[in-house]
């Protein structure tokens, strides 16, 4: 009795694309304006001042990122681009080569040069380009770059991850404002990385660890920066 079934695996290379962008807009907007929020906050100016200067660096830091990811990612979609032109002018020129191309990447991965010829024939009558692009450029579906989707990403998850020191700023006694939101900046990177490591399958406790220690030290760096000007000015 034969049964006939589904196996759906879901891999977690495939969210590589959006939670890279993810992580490091969500990490950079904490870190960034916290970092801000604490040196203007150490310089002893009024909440007035501190919120103007978090905002400001909420918009400002959104639009960088998604201006930053959106040029960075163009550029590398633009030479998978150029890659796969040039691969496809040379599959219309010399056919021939470029299939004992794909095999003898195959042998290297350990088929015999027999199997190796079968499977590049077989893979090349379907789709020639795609095959090249796995085997021979590494480019597929999962890795390809969207810039769009990268910049959007990055730019939302910087507000959002912006908001949170801001919004220590709201609540807490101006007196207590910079431990308060010193703290508060370092809980929410660890949450951030444990669920960036949780997300990625990788350990949380390294994740967690990661981004406290730097965010630590960019908030320690920026205090005393914002205390040495205050006391000059």
């Amino acid at each position: 009795m034969s049964r006939s079934w589904k196996h759906a695996e879901s891999h977690l290379v495939e969210r590589i694309g959006w939670l890279r962008a993810a992580v490091l807009g969500a990490n950079d907007g904490i870190v960034s304006t916290a970092s801000l929020i604490v040196g203007v906050a150490a310089a002893s100016a009024g909440r007035s001042e501190i919120l103007v200067a978090g905002v400001a660096g909420l918009v400002a830091g959104a639009m960088s990122m998604a201006a930053g990811e959106y040029v960075s990612v163009s550029s590398q979609s633009d030479t998978e681009q150029a890659d796969l032109d040039r691969e496809r002018r040379e599959l219309a020129e010399n056919i021939d080569f470029e299939r004992q191309e794909l095999a003898d990447i195959y042998v290297k991965r350990g088929l015999t040069p027999e199997l190796a010829k079968l499977v590049a024939l077989q893979l090349m009558a379907k789709d020639a380009l795609g095959a090249h692009a796995r085997d021979e450029l590494g480019i597929s579906e999962i890795t390809t770059a969207r810039p769009v989707q990268a910049a959007l990403t990055s730019a939302a998850t910087f507000a959002a991850g912006a908001s949170m020191p801001l919004l220590m700023v709201v609540v807490s006694p101006l007196d207590y404002l910079v431990p308060a939101v010193a703290l508060a900046s370092l809980v929410f990177l660890g949450v951030l990385g444990a669920i960036g490591a949780a997300t990625g399958g990788a350990g949380i406790w390294r994740g967690v660890l990661r981004v406290t220690f730097w965010g630590a030290l960019a908030m320690a760096a920026t205090a005393a920066i914002g205390k040495l000007f205050g006391t000059v000015v």
